[in-house]
């Protein structure tokens, strides 16, 4: 969920870098805290569906919906980060269940034209250098029937939780750079009038754009593995000095506090459900 300015290749570094190796340390952590978005998603897909999940990372959602897809079904998953795509493949190994991944940039990879019926995200969708250019290219790898699903966040000021820790360590951290709304990150896609044009810019129609605000848990015992992993915060901590380290910590975890309901954290994560359609007659060129 960070944001790394320069476009793709800034992308392919922070993701293959610190941001894949928080995300991948922290799996079993963000998996039972986003359990609710993949049952959202997987009940998207039919049996015998083939489907694309775009930003797997760890391959949650792709299992997901390979066990819905069953075995007449096809699931991939794709992500630009190595580290995460390694761990998918272990993690669908573990589970039984038939699913393939590509260690690719969704945006610019050649999918076999017209060989998904339904492509799904989670939270992976945010961080296109140039998102025309990405849905255009998942247009072209989608039937003219496919459907695209994807959740995505909402803005900063409705998921006050997603900032508490850059904003409770910032003055410890002097070169923890401030968020850009605009480029590739976390809120990149938070104004529903930017989704909805880049959609219907790049061959989607019948686009439904609904906000939903769903409760999530995090045990107060992971909070410091949290915060130390993930996001700004946790990739900034990677290079910080022990004293540094100790200092944001205790600062950052008191910044929790309003969240705490006894042994747990709970939050709101307000994002948006996308749904749209292939426009039969708009197949971007590739």
């Amino acid at each position: 969920m960070e944001v790394a300015p320069g476009g793709d290749d800034a992308q392919k570094a922070l993701w293959n870098g610190a941001g894949g190796r928080g995300w991948t340390a922290a799996q079993d952590l963000l998996d039972e805290m986003y359990r609710p978005f993949e049952a959202l998603l997987a009940d998207a897909v039919a049996t015998g569906s083939s489907v694309l999940d775009v930003g797997c990372g760890t391959g949650a959602t792709t299992v997901a919906a390979a066990r819905r897809a069953g075995s007449a079904g096809r699931c991939v998953g794709v992500d630009i980060s190595e580290p995460m795509v390694e761990a998918a493949r272990a993690r669908t190994e573990r589970a039984g269940v038939s699913a393939s991944f590509i260690h690719a940039d969704a945006a610019t990879h050649t999918f076999e034209p017209a060989s998904f019926d339904l492509l799904v995200s989670r939270f992976g969708v945010m961080f296109f250098d140039d998102f025309p250019r990405a849905f255009a290219n998942l247009r072209r790898a989608g039937t003219d029937t496919a459907q695209v699903r994807f959740i995505v966040w909402r803005s900063p000021d409705e998921n006050p939780f997603m900032t508490t820790a850059e904003r409770a360590a910032a003055p410890l951290l002097p070169h923890l750079a401030p968020r850009d709304p605009e480029a590739p990150g976390q809120f990149a896609l938070a104004r529903a009038d930017r989704v909805r044009r880049i959609l219907d810019e790049s061959g989607w129609t019948n686009i439904d754009i609904q906000p939903i605000d769903v409760e999530c848990v995090l045990p107060e015992t992971e909070l410091v593995r949290y915060l130390t992993l993930l996001g700004p915060v946790g990739r900034a901590l990677q290079g910080a000095d022990e004293r540094t380290r100790a200092q944001v910590v205790e600062t950052a975890r008191a910044a929790f506090g309003p969240y705490q309901r006894g042994a747990e954290i709970r939050f709101t994560a307000a994002c948006w459900m996308v749904g749209a359609h292939a426009s039969a007659g708009r197949r971007p060129a590739g």
